[in-house]
């Protein structure tokens, strides 16, 4: 007798608990007007002017309460092992929705509020909700939308890293800040890709030497004159074709073929930059 297809979904009151809750301190950070206060940072004699007001703490408070959510919707998983330590059975599903909640409090702080700001806070509740949703499918390998899950959380991790570097380039932020901002999201998000497509297994290694070119590549682009699309673009392409070769290498698939996927993806996101006018 054929086994049936497993098909777990998350609590629907948690996860629109956990949504409504992060939505909620989007809207309060333009709501709610406090005054910001500077920062003056000095390292090695040179002077780091930095700002905090609302608007900034709001969007870490998004950031803690995705992760916090993240974690109470995968406790009741039928399937979690709870054998693991914690850092192998939840940190690593922790993640993306973070990161997804930070970089979606980016565009909210910059559009005035009107049906452009209430439309994107709706895409981004709705992106979260799908980020959460294929978290929780990942946890068993055995869930009949566990492909599909995976190949999701890898597209929306990159296409939040092309968000990011669009929104940092737009702001014209110093190097300072640019530099560790994108290297922290690229790190996370190679990090969680090899997770996910090497079937569980961490690799620093990987990670460490794909944020070290991309730091080269992150401090040359920065003095181009380029759009911030066309910015984006230009990080987005070797991000993602190093993180592709690192698990193709990892999978020991020591041919040509390791080549053709990043070959082409690169090419397609090369040409949409030089496209773009």
């Amino acid at each position: 007798m054929q086994a049936q297809p497993i098909r777990t979904l998350p609590e629907i009151n948690r996860l629109s608990i956990i949504v409504a809750t992060i939505l909620l301190v989007y809207a309060s950070s333009r709501f709610v007007f406090l005054p910001s206060q500077g920062l003056n940072l000095s390292i090695a004699g040179i002077s780091l002017p930095l700002q905090a007001d609302f608007v900034t703490l709001a969007a870490w408070v998004s950031a803690v309460l995705a992760a916090l959510g993240t974690d109470w919707i995968l406790s009741d998983h039928p399937a979690l092992n709870r054998d693991q330590p914690y850092w192998q059975r939840t940190l690593p599903h922790l993640i993306l929705p973070t990161l997804t909640a930070w970089v979606i409090s980016l565009p909210l702080h910059q559009i005035q509020v009107g049906w452009q700001w209430w439309s994107v806070l709706g895409m981004g509740g709705g992106l979260l909700m799908l980020v959460l949703m294929s978290e929780y499918s990942v946890v068993d390998a055995e869930d009949i939308r566990y492909p599909a899950a995976i190949v999701g959380l890898t597209a929306i991790s990159f296409a939040l890293f092309l968000f990011l570097a669009v929104s940092v380039h737009s702001v014209g932020l110093r190097l300072y800040l640019t530099l560790p901002t994108l290297e922290l999201a690229v790190g996370l998000i190679s990090l969680r890709t090899l997770y996910l497509r090497l079937g569980g297994q961490w690799r620093f290694t990987w990670t460490g030497v794909i944020m070290l070119i991309m730091a080269q590549i992150i401090t040359a682009l920065h003095y181009w004159p380029l759009s911030p699309a066309r910015y984006g673009l230009f990080i987005l392409a070797p991000a993602y074709a190093f993180t592709s070769l690192g698990a193709a290498i990892e999978e020991e698939q020591l041919s040509y073929r390791i080549f053709i996927e990043p070959v082409i993806m690169v090419a397609l996101i090369l040409l949409l930059a030089f496209w773009l006018t």
